[in-house]
């Protein structure tokens, strides 16, 4: 299971980025940002019902900037969504839980930076 020190960690290992907690009614949402400020994920602890999952409890969610064609793909899989609070063709949530494929996630965490950078 991937955990939100587990992303943390590696952005700061990876890119010297730290999360910075810009949102005072949600102070478990963490941004990540690259050196120019602009935004490459996105943490958050969510109530599953609102993410048009079963369950009222919370589970955390990271947002990554993808291609709308890998995005596409990646929807109809488990555990990928149309993204909370971000462009839904541009960006894509990834539950974080048992079934997270860590591997995966930081593949598209790093293409999220690489894809803000090119901007």
């Amino acid at each position: 299971m991937v955990t939100r020190k587990d992303i943390f960690t590696y952005t700061e290992d990876n890119y010297g980025v730290t999360p910075e907690y810009t949102f005072s009614s949600y102070p478990k949402y963490a941004v990540l940002k690259n050196r120019q400020g602009k935004w490459f994920g996105l943490v958050m602890n969510v109530p599953k019902e609102k993410l048009g999952l079963t369950g009222k409890e919370e589970v955390d969610v990271l947002d990554v900037k993808i291609d709308p064609e890998l995005g596409s793909i990646l929807r109809s899989k488990p555990g990928y969504l149309p993204a909370y609070h971000m462009n839904k063709e541009h960006w894509l949530s990834i539950v974080l839980n048992q079934e997270t494929d860590a591997a995966n996630l930081f593949q598209l965490l790093d293409g999220s930076y690489q894809t803000v950078i090119k901007c």
